[in-house]
C-alpha cells in the first residue's frame, strides 16, 4: 500500500491552492484550506469561524487525502511507481472518479501509455486541461512540477475568491 509523497502532496495543493477562510468552490459548495467540504468531515467549513491556520490547513488536508489514496490502492491490480500513484491521487482527488476511469483499466491490463493518454479523457470544465496536462506528465515521465511554493487566495465574506490577491508561499517546511 502506498501513500502521498511528500512531493506528491506539494504537488496536489499546488494544483488546489488554498484558502485560509471559508469559501465556495466553482459547483458552490462551502469549502476550507485545500478542497476540504462538510462531506470529508469536521470542521464544517460554514460554521468555520475566522481563518485556518497554514499549518492547520495542512493538516487537514493530509487527513483528508488518505482516503483518497486509500482508493488508488483499492483499485490497482499492478504496481506502480510512486509518482504514478501520486499522479493518481490527484486525478482522483479533483474528479472522485477512479473506480470508474478507463486509464485504471488500462493501466491494471499493463498499457502504461494509454493509462497516461486517459487522464485527458478528464477535461472539463476547460480550465482543468492545464492541471490534467500536469497529472499526465507526473504520471507518464515523472515530473513533479511544484518546487514547495503553493498560491494561497483570500475570500470575501460571501465565499468568493479573489483570484488576482494571491500570494505565493514555501510550504515544504509543513510537510
Amino acid at each position: 500500500m502506498l501513500s502521498v509523497s511528500k512531493r506528491g502532496l506539494i504537488e496536489l495543493i499546488g494544483h488546489e491552492a488554498i484558502v485560509q477562510t471559508p469559501y465556495k468552490d466553482s459547483k458552490g459548495v462551502w469549502t476550507i484550506g485545500v478542497g476540504h467540504t462538510r462531506s470529508a468531515g469536521p470542521p464544517d467549513p460554514r460554521s468555520f469561524g475566522g481563518a485556518m491556520t497554514l499549518e492547520k490547513v495542512v493538516e487537514l488536508f493530509q487527513a483528508d487525502i488518505g482516503k483518497f489514496a486509500d482508493d488508488v490502492n483499492s483499485v490497482l491490480k499492478v504496481t506502480v511507481s510512486q509518482a504514478e500513484f501520486d499522479a493518481l491521487v490527484s486525478f482522483h482527488f479533483n474528479t472522485g472518479g477512479i473506480k470508474r476511469a478507463s486509464l485504471i483499466k488500462s493501466l491494471n491490463a499493463g498499457d502504461r501509455k494509454k493509462a497516461a493518454e486517459e487522464f485527458m479523457n478528464w477535461n472539463k470544465p476547460p480550465e482543468i486541461v492545464g492541471r490534467r496536462s500536469k497529472e499526465q506528465k507526473l504520471f507518464a515521465e515523472g515530473a513533479y512540477s511544484g518546487a514547495g511554493k503553493v498560491t494561497v487566495y483570500p475570500a470575501d465574506d460571501s465565499g468568493s475568491v479573489q483570484w488576482k490577491k494571491g500570494r505565493s508561499v514555501d510550504i515544504s517546511g509543513m510537510m
